[in-house]
């Protein structure tokens, strides 16, 4: 089940703060890992680390208004594609926070690089994402969505992981195999 009261709690939380002036600003949260977000294992779900990546995306995207332009336009957010690691455990009742920030852009996707930190200062799991922006007609371009959002839409560098990450999804086969 989303987690829809700490959507709005962080939604809410995300409005008090200073606006973001650039994409490539990072939102940071804070969260608890609750008794509803463990394994089996007593330990952070990896679905749910990636529910609360949603969260600190969603909150990244209302301080840096992107999520007033969506709505003004009538466009949508979507994913594209991610790949995670996961490297520290996250136990029940720990507290940690998520970093969140956009890192560069192409010409249909904004890579999202989000970051979960434990409180002794190491990074539990770091996730990559490839998003889109859409509307009726398939995907608005970066430089589009930026223009509506009056911010700078020239791309940072794109760095070689993201880069090499991009390609690789190019060659991935699609739809995939029906035998599997």
């Amino acid at each position: 089940m989303f987690p829809i009261v700490r959507l709005i709690k962080d939604v809410f939380l995300a409005s008090r703060q200073p606006p973001l002036t650039s994409l490539t600003d990072v939102h940071v949260s804070h969260h608890i890992c609750w008794p509803h977000d463990l394994d089996m294992f007593l330990e952070l779900n990896n679905g749910r680390a990636l529910t609360l990546y949603d969260l600190g995306r969603i909150a990244m995207a209302q301080r840096v208004g992107l999520v007033a332009v969506l709505q003004r336009e009538k466009w949508a957010m979507t994913m594209a594609g991610s790949h995670v690691r996961f490297r520290h455990r996250i136990k029940g009742f720990e507290r940690f926070e998520v970093r969140s920030r956009a890192v560069c852009w192409d010409d249909k996707f904004t890579y999202i690089e989000q970051s979960m930190w434990k409180k002794d200062g190491r990074c539990a799991s770091h996730a990559l994402y490839r998003a889109a922006v859409t509307d009726k007609d398939g995907i608005v371009k970066p430089p589009r969505v930026l223009d509506a959002m009056r911010m700078e839409a020239t791309s940072p560098p794109m760095p070689d992981w993201i880069k090499n990450w991009a390609e690789a999804e190019a060659t991935r086969p699609w739809p995939p195999m029906q035998d599997i």
